[in-house]
């Protein structure tokens, strides 16, 4: 990866009718977003669900590669006829859609030339000047193009790919995490965690996230920053905070 910068940002769209149905349900999101915060340093901003609709597709394309550092798409590259995500980013960038030479090389070395089918063949077919993506569980690759990686929706395969991703990011400053589980509600503490908050606006996000575990309601305390003496200091204040108010601590 290249040197490291303070803030990187990516945004995930997410391509696939049967995601919106509910016939599929996502596990890519989660696994992506952890991934470019923990590996990489780069805060996912934004992410959006589309069906398969060259226009929408399109549309969406433009907008996230414009707002954001990177764009990582999924789903919509297989050898369907509805995996219409690389002709419609192809058709984004106006380039032409297209055999990329190194990808139908691999596909072809992979199935064979007697099961090389037009489906299969149809994988190879990306944006003119794409760099690929490797693929080492099913060969078919995904692809960057400008600021935009596109990877395979099925999620097994997408996490065996996402490493060969780290070529094509310049990474940021590592996000540090740290999470306080209190028995207590929101509004007990809400105002003192907005001060602190204002306090600490511009280097730890804070968020505040309730839970029921064990016939009890409490409150999940996250704080999140680049400078680790700055969480430091945070930690400080919400032990003051709990202290004061005499709330305990779920150990887990």
């Amino acid at each position: 990866m290249n040197k490291k910068i303070k803030k990187i940002n990516a945004s995930i769209l997410i391509i696939g009718n049967e995601i919106l149905s509910g016939r599929t349900q996502d596990k890519n999101i989660a696994f992506i977003s952890e991934w470019l915060n923990s590996k990489c340093g780069i805060t996912v901003n934004e992410v959006r669900i589309v069906p398969d609709i060259e226009k929408i597709i399109v549309e969406n394309i433009l907008l996230l590669s414009k707002k954001t550092n990177y764009v990582f798409t999924t789903g919509g590259i297989g050898p369907t006829h509805d995996d219409i995500t690389a002709k419609s980013i192809a058709k984004a960038f106006r380039v032409k859609y297209e055999y990329n030479k190194e990808a139908y090389t691999i596909l072809e070395s992979y199935y064979g030339k007697k099961k090389f089918n037009d489906g299969r063949k149809k994988m190879a077919k990306m944006p003119r000047g794409a760099k690929l993506i490797y693929n080492p569980s099913s060969a078919a690759p995904g692809f960057k193009i400008r600021n935009v990686l596109s990877l395979p929706g099925v999620p097994s395969i997408l996490r065996s790919m996402i490493d060969n991703c780290k070529r094509y990011l310049t990474s940021g400053k590592k996000v540090h995490s740290q999470t306080i589980n209190l028995y207590t509600v929101e509004s007990n503490i809400s105002k003192q965690l907005g001060l602190i908050q204002k306090k600490y606006k511009n280097f730890v996000d804070i968020g505040s996230y309730p839970f029921f575990r064990l016939g009890k309601i409490g409150v999940a305390i996250v704080t999140r920053s680049t400078s680790l003496l700055k969480l430091k200091n945070v930690k400080k204040e919400l032990f003051n905070l709990i202290k004061l108010k005499k709330i305990e601590i779920l150990k887990l």
